[in-house]
């Protein structure tokens, strides 16, 4: 059922071979598994998706793309798993990343009074404010960025994988219970 409503949102395969802006691309864009919905690309997408939401700003959709099309995954899957990162959950992610790179590099990870050190008086000074914070977290940060990624990504991977499996057996069962019902 959830394939069958996705579908209508996705294109076809005919219509990404003939539209103009995609065959500058070429035959890249044509695997398969970038568009179909079975459980391997999407799991795959969804992986590449939450690794790839980890990168700042615009990036993370172009390499979500790049990724996707690399492994061979469902490309809009990846790239719309990349917008579980948000301006709610993008600080509180970082800060578990920052942990993990304290742990893992032994750095000090007493984070002094990060309120203090983030503020910003306007919106326009809202965007500067968080480089100058994310690059005062230094090395604990970039090791443990790719770290919270790749975690978050075998996790995504797996949880797809067994929901998808979940959601073949129930189907499996209620096939099975039709079947008894009908008469013979």
């Amino acid at each position: 059922m959830p394939r069958k409503y996705l579908r209508k949102f996705l294109p076809s395969t005919h219509s990404m071979k003939e539209h103009r802006h995609l065959r500058l691309f070429g035959s890249v864009l044509h695997h398969p598994n970038l568009w179909h919905l079975n459980r391997h690309s999407v799991a795959g997408g969804v992986a590449v998706g939450l690794f790839t939401g980890l990168i700042p700003g615009p990036l993370q959709m172009l390499f979500a793309a790049i990724f996707a099309v690399v492994f061979r995954v469902n490309l809009p899957v990846a790239i719309f798993t990349t917008l579980y990162t948000n301006p709610l959950t993008f600080v509180p992610l970082y800060l578990v990343a920052y942990r993990i790179g304290a742990f893992i590099t032994g750095k000090n990870s007493n984070m002094h009074n990060l309120y203090a050190e983030f503020q910003a008086e306007s919106l326009t000074d809202w965007l500067p404010a968080f480089f100058q914070w994310i690059s005062s977290l230094g090395a604990p940060l970039l090791v443990g960025v790719p770290i919270l990624g790749a975690i978050l990504s075998f996790c995504g991977y797996f949880v797809v994988r067994g929901l998808w499996r979940l959601h073949v057996i129930a189907e499996w069962r209620h096939r099975q219970k039709k079947r008894k019902s009908l008469p013979e």
